[in-house]
């Protein structure tokens, strides 16, 4: 039997479409082993978010080639699309395809003849959803429900790799569901490039795809991935705090607290609609998660700006950032814009609103002692030790039980660890 290894970059959604890829090559004569391992076919699945995004896929590549000399390597993936000449420089790469061809991979390396292959379309002309989960983690299913977008902001590549915003239908994303709990996972986070466009251009919406897979038997939570904040609806918040599958979990991409950078990014809101999302948010669900997106740097953000953001995240209740430095990107409106941002201003705008989301994701876990609550546990021995999340995404940990791994239990919240984890006593 053949060998195959991957290797994803990136975020969820990529990780998503890595394992249905691979679920091509299982029973198809291939076997799977870690990427570095010896192997017939290596198979990288690429990011371009950053510069440094590059990088490593570039990284990632040559150590395919260095490590499987005889393999077919090949690229996929949003770097694929978007710089394939960069990747067809390095030598050993045999096939590069693009968002539209990467689904039939498994055909381009059956048909593969020796000679190298480089498949690129404009991404903006896909029609085609293809609707992806991953399955390597018995426990949650990452499930690809929406894919591209057609907003264009000033300092996005996304558009130009994903292409239009585009969604599979409401009863095609109830069957995956059950399939996904056939497989015995017990939780599904709704992942999309613009995850709240879901069902654009038709009479379908996420409002009604969550209401839908309410009623998926097998599956006991869901979660709700990054959704704009001009698309969360307070039909969707209030769902979510009626419901018994939908978690107390919300992500919401800020980018800025300036009102005057929203606007030169071509957001579509200002913190005035973002401060109500938040406050209709802990009006109907107090205890909820909320994760915020932030970009640091962007050109022409000025101290006084970077300021302004700061201070409306600082008075905004929400439990984590995750904290993201400017980087340039070909073909965006932003490479346009005066007044650049030095390296080391962005690395010290980033540490203050790190430090600033580390205190707020403290006080997040210390308003949860004392409390009773539900834990799904992971199958994963951590040198004795095992762990699991609450319904509003607190990270806890107890000894390691095999017999608890893909179990929901009842637990009280005792105290804060030193690995930012939380103690627990079980309830009987």
């Amino acid at each position: 039997m053949k060998k195959f290894a991957i290797y994803t970059l990136g975020c969820k959604l990529n990780f998503s479409e890595s394992s249905s890829i691979s679920r091509l090559f299982f029973g198809n004569g291939f076997e799977r082993v870690e990427f570095g391992e010896p192997s017939d076919v290596v198979i990288i699945n690429t990011c371009t978010v950053t510069e440094a995004a590059d990088k490593k896929c570039r990284q990632a590549i040559k150590k395919a080639v260095k490590t499987s000399p005889f393999a077919i390597v090949a690229v996929v993936g949003c770097y694929a699309q978007l710089k394939p000449g960069q990747i067809d420089k390095i030598e050993g790469v045999d096939i590069i395809l693009d968002q539209k061809e990467k689904f039939r991979l498994l055909e381009y390396v059956r048909a593969h003849t020796g000679k190298k292959l480089v498949q690129t379309s404009d991404a903006r002309i896909i029609n085609e959803f293809y609707p992806t989960y991953s399955s390597g983690d018995r426990t949650r299913s990452f499930f690809k429900v929406q894919d591209g977008c057609d907003y264009f902001c000033a300092y996005c590549t996304v558009p130009l790799a994903r292409g239009k915003s585009r969604s599979g239908t409401i009863d095609q994303c109830v069957r995956i569901a059950y399939e996904i709990a056939e497989k015995g996972m017990k939780e599904i986070i709704l992942t999309g490039i613009n995850l709240g466009d879901f069902g654009k251009g038709t009479d379908e919406s996420l409002l009604g795809l969550i209401r839908a897979l309410e009623n998926v038997e097998g599956i006991e939570r869901f979660r709700i991935s990054s959704v704009e904040p001009n698309l969360l609806t307070d039909e969707i918040i209030d769902f979510v705090a009626e419901s018994g599958k939908f978690m107390p979990h919300f992500h919401i991409p800020l980018q800025s607290g300036s009102d005057k950078i929203l606007q030169l990014m071509g957001r579509r809101y200002d913190t005035v609609k973002f401060r109500e999302r938040i406050a209709r948010i802990r009006k109907n669900l107090p205890d909820a998660f909320i994760g915020i997106d932030v970009i640091v740097g962007v050109s022409g953000e000025t101290e006084d700006d970077f300021e302004d953001s700061y201070n409306f995240i600082s008075n905004i209740d929400f439990s984590e950032l995750h904290v993201f430095s400017y980087s340039e990107r070909d073909n965006t409106r932003a490479t346009g814009f005066e007044m650049k941002v030095s390296v080391g201003e962005k690395k010290s705008r980033s540490q203050r609103l790190l430090t600033l989301s580390e205190n707020k994701l403290k006080k997040f876990y210390k308003s949860g002692i004392g409390k009773t609550t539900f834990v799904l546990f992971e199958d994963f021995n951590d040198k004795g030790k095992m762990y699991g999340y609450t319904e509003n995404y607190i990270k806890v940990e107890t000894d390691y039980n095999a017999s608890l791994a893909n179990e929901i239990k009842k637990v009280r919240l005792t105290g804060l660890t030193d690995r930012n984890t939380m103690k627990i006593d079980f309830v009987k």
